[in-house]
């Protein structure tokens, strides 16, 4: 149920748009075992002229970047999986934007479940009504 907002340097592209939506649910899912069907992704654009790494646009670097910020629950995930997800992200960045800059970023914000969630409800209600449904 993460949301997850994605900036990427480039003019609007619909095309690549559902390309990243695709890529980042899927590596989610397999890395962080996030369920695909109740994840929400948003893709933005930045104009590489305005996007500075190490002091140069990426336009006079003629590289491109990205920015992916996911928030999930806290505890849900080992140090070794969003390692792995770090790692997966970056390489299929560099397939679907060409050039990546390295100065690309992922923060995977770890939240408390009683703080998020969504359909009105938090993960801490979702987690406790499961349990009594269980009778754990």
């Amino acid at each position: 149920m993460p949301i997850i907002n994605v900036t990427v340097s480039g003019k609007p592209d619909t095309a690549l748009s559902s390309r990243i939506a695709a890529s980042v649910s899927e590596l989610t899912a397999a890395h962080l075992r996030k369920d695909p069907t109740i994840t929400a992704i948003v893709v933005t654009y930045a104009d590489p002229e305005h996007w500075f790494a190490g002091g140069k646009s990426l336009a006079e670097q003629d590289a491109n970047s990205f920015w992916l910020d996911i928030k999930v629950v806290d505890g849900t995930n080992t140090k070794q999986e969003m390692a792995a997800y770090l790692e997966a992200i970056f390489g299929r960045f560099e397939q679907l934007l060409g050039r990546v800059h390295h100065e690309s970023y992922v923060l995977v914000h770890e939240v408390a479940a009683a703080a998020y969630g969504y359909g009105g409800k938090t993960q801490e209600f979702r987690y406790i009504s499961g349990r009594l449904k269980s009778g754990d």
